[in-house]
């Protein structure tokens, strides 16, 4: 690695997100920060709605990074972007990094009259993102910063297809990263019950409810099986109830949040995941550093990561029968479950690490303008 000179100073770089609680975009953001060069970097993150005790605010400041609070959380979103702007004028960031969609055109503003270079981000569905922003904002931040980076090339594709003004004018792929170290590949298990993991927000696009309907399937033809469901969301009540009109009782575990998935995924025989849409998840990648088969709906990258019958199944987002159909696979046959784990744990080795995650993220910035080392 090139060793700066001896009176260089650290490049200034600061990370705009929206909270620092247990999402995917929080996680990545994580893992780029602890893997900056501290001798050449000095990265800080600011929060537009901060609490001090949210689990990646716990994390980053344990990596000595500083952590901005925007404004209160009860200010106004005029109050906080004229609050972002005086942070920036303070700190001087090289760089100012947005993590979180909607605040895109925010952090492009607070850039405004300085010498910092503003850089957006995708890391969803390019169309759902904007939807979720809402008309005028979801507009302005599909256009602002012009050099977006995202996560998935699906969304690219999206934004480059669209008629619109209202999309970036250059975009680049960074996928996001895993901890290899973390989520380590061992066998999984070749007997027994089968145990399916399923990790991700209570949310309705995320369409647990069609993983319910697959259990039942399975369970009608009498194999032996049982579904973690990991975390939590408003979808919560609708989905336990419907785990009790099938009648699969322990067969379909709702556990709530839980920190120590790499455990889970230890346990675990596969993974399921069935959103509406996604970008690059998190779980898939955890799940293919574990060694586990994934059997995941064919939305955002993830025909691109888990490629059909090699490292799991790809199925319809809406056909339920297919997804059983590939679940019950699996089960019945262990020996290709771990088959295609193994592939899959490779796979991570050669494209996921958290280091070609901060070679891409900084080559990026070169690319947006930025000059620095």
């Amino acid at each position: 690695m090139e060793t700066p000179p001896r009176d260089a100073r650290p490049v200034r770089l600061l990370y705009l997100v929206g909270q620092l609680g247990p999402g995917g975009r929080e996680r990545q953001l994580w893992y780029l920060l602890s893997a900056l060069d501290r001798a050449r970097y000095r990265p800080a993150a600011a929060v537009w709605s901060y609490r001090a005790d949210e689990v990646y605010a716990l994390r980053i400041a344990a990596l000595g990074v500083p952590v901005f609070p925007v404004a209160s959380p009860a200010a106004s979103p005029l109050a906080k972007l004229a609050s972002l702007r005086r942070l920036v004028r303070e700190q001087r960031p090289e760089v100012l990094h947005v993590q979180s969609f909607f605040l895109n055109a925010p952090g492009w503003l607070a850039t405004r009259g300085t010498r910092t270079l503003a850089i957006g981000t995708v890391a969803s569905d390019f169309d759902a993102d904007r939807r979720l922003a809402g008309p005028a904002l979801g507009r302005l931040c599909a256009a602002l910063p012009r050099f977006q980076i995202f996560n998935n090339r699906n969304a690219i594709e999206t934004a480059r297809r669209t008629r619109s003004p209202f999309a970036p004018g250059r975009a680049r792929l960074v996928r996001n990263a895993v901890d290899l170290a973390a989520f380590q590949a061992c066998p999984a298990p070749a007997s027994g019950r089968a145990e399916i993991l399923a990790v991700g927000t209570l949310y309705a696009y995320k369409r647990w409810d069609r993983l319910v309907a697959a259990a039942e399937r399975l369970a009608r033809r009498g194999l032996d099986f049982r579904v973690t469901l990991v975390g939590e969301g408003p979808a919560r009540a609708d989905l336990a109830a419907q785990v009790a009109r099938l009648g699969l009782g322990e067969r379909f575990r709702l556990v709530g949040y839980r920190d120590d998935v790499a455990e889970l995924l230890a346990g675990a025989s596969l993974l399921a995941h069935t959103a509406d849409f996604e970008g690059c998840p998190n779980v898939v990648l955890e799940a293919m550093a574990a060694g586990r088969a994934v059997v995941a709906s064919a939305v955002g990258d993830i025909p691109l990561l888990i490629e059909d019958g090699v490292h799991g199944f790809v199925v319809p987002k809406d056909d339920v029968d297919a997804l059983a159909d590939r679940l019950a696979r699996l089960i019945a046959d262990r020996a290709l479950c771990r088959e295609m784990g193994a592939r899959a744990r490779a796979r991570a080795e050669r494209d996921l690490s958290i280091g070609r995650l901060v070679e891409e993220t900084l080559a990026a910035y070169r690319e947006a303008g930025w000059s620095g080392a």
